[in-house]
């Protein structure tokens, strides 16, 4: 169960009025890291340097210095995020020797910059080439909730070192719901900007066109903080919306939901319309195209083909063989079929954009089932199954360009089941606010809570 429920403004009061120290925070996430369930969350610990700059921010608060946005607190990166001095390894051995990074990434910058204390790299699906979160090589976190239960991918690790303590917040990548999966399978808050908004130099890339780079916390309120920070904006704070317009998709997304998350989502539905949101069912009718996208793999397949294709013919025998599998289809698109591919997705996002005009955001069930076990993956044909119907829904984002999050909407006691918050192209301001505004009134119905 999620083993810290405070959020980011909680710990940042307790820093600045001195109740709590960067180092102890540090020193707690560390220990937390450290267990045998930590070890799996982890490739990587950056705990010497972690606590000598703790250490330090502690100094500049006794000082009086200026302190950063996230000052002191312990945030961990994923595993294909360049920290430099360590292995960037993607979650892969075929990189477990690769030389350390050289610099760090710009989002990384940005965070120390803000004073964030970086934790370790988390583990993750290799090459963040699925949705479920097993990894062969170093491991599967287990889901906090149920330790039987996968906790979602491709950040896999980001989510379970933010549920269990490992650190306040995680950062993740999301190129078809790498962060929203696993913070709706976790009980946590997540964030995937408008891909224009991310910086990804420095990120072992899925693909260039889909990535985006966003935060996992216990709270919108937190994601909004980070997001801020990994943009390169000054942090402000959110601002409850009334009188929001919702969409409420009737096609595609709403396909094959299995029974506990069909029932979170019509109970989360009826509080918020019972709190004053007005929702709209619409067909969305242009949804059922979005498959013509996947032709082939489609545009994550052959973006990723050209940046491993190197890579598979000195260590291909390395990888996971169902990442290679799925990297081999990227082989065989031509290029008219992928510039094809291209087209219709612009084409599709400009459909998408103005259906969405009249209303503040759409809301559907992040994920169309909840965690399934680990065990349950073991088994060929069933891991692609779900794994295709995990993605299906967060994918549809990442396809359109559409900024998204994610907030838990499962009643006490249930497995977590989130609720997605899907906005127009760079309406991620006004997006985190819609979204805050329903988690709000989500938890004054009892839902969603931790």
């Amino acid at each position: 169960m999620i083993a810290d429920t405070r959020n980011l403004a909680d710990l940042l009061e307790g820093l600045g009025t001195g109740r709590l120290t960067s180092e102890a925070l540090t020193e707690e996430a560390l220990a937390r890291a450290r267990t045998p369930e930590g070890r799996v969350v982890h490739t990587e610990l950056f705990e010497v340097e972690a606590l000598t700059q703790a250490r330090a921010v502690d100094r500049m608060r006794r000082a009086g210095l200026p302190a950063g946005p996230l000052a002191g607190l312990p945030i961990s990166v994923k595993d294909l995020v360049d920290v430099a001095g360590y292995r960037t390894r993607a979650g892969s051995k075929a990189l477990a020797d690769a030389p350390p990074a050289e610099t760090d990434a710009p989002i990384v910058k940005r965070l120390r910059a803000a004073g964030a204390i970086l934790t370790g790299h988390t583990n993750m699906t290799e090459f963040a080439f699925s949705g479920l979160g097993v990894n062969p090589h170093y491991g599967t976190p287990g889901n906090p909730w149920d330790r039987n239960r996968i906790p979602g991918g491709s950040s896999s690790g980001a989510a379970v070192s933010a549920a269990d303590g490992m650190a306040a917040a995680a950062i993740g990548t999301d190129t078809g719901g790498s962060v929203r999966i696993p913070a709706a399978f976790c009980g946590l808050a997540g964030f995937k900007p408008t891909r224009q908004r991310s910086d990804i130099r420095g990120v072992v890339p899925l693909s260039t066109t889909l990535d985006s780079i966003g935060p996992l916390a216990r709270s919108i309120s937190c994601c909004a903080l980070l997001d801020a920070v990994l943009a390169g904006e000054p942090p402000a704070p959110l601002i409850p919306l009334n009188g929001i317009r919702l969409a409420a998709p009737q096609t595609y997304l709403l396909d094959d939901l299995d029974d506990a998350v069909a029932t979170a989502y019509g109970r989360a539905l009826s509080a918020l319309s019972a709190a004053g949101a007005r929702i709209e069912e619409v067909p969305f009718k242009h949804l059922s195209k979005l498959p013509e996208l996947l032709k082939g793999g489609g545009i994550v397949t052959a973006e990723s083909f050209a940046w491993h294709r190197d890579l598979l013919a000195a260590k291909g025998d390395l990888y996971d063989p169902r990442v290679r599998a799925r990297l081999d289809l990227g082989a065989a698109m031509s290029a008219a079929d992928y510039l094809a591919i291209l087209a219709a997705r612009e084409e599709q996002i400009a459909v998408m954009d103005q259906a969405l005009a009249p209303f503040d955001a759409a809301v559907f069930p992040t994920v169309a089932l909840v965690a399934p076990e680990i065990a349950a993956l073991e088994d060929g044909e069933t891991y692609t199954r779900l794994n295709l119907l995990t993605l299906r829904n967060p994918s549809m984002a990442n396809l359109l360009n559409l900024c998204c999050a994610t907030i838990p909407c499962q009643a006490p006691g249930d497995l977590p089941v989130g609720l997605s918050v899907a906005g127009r192209r760079h309406s991620d301001a006004h997006t985190l606010r819609v979204a805050l505004t329903l988690e709000t009134m989500l938890k004054d119905a009892g839902l969603g809570t931790l």
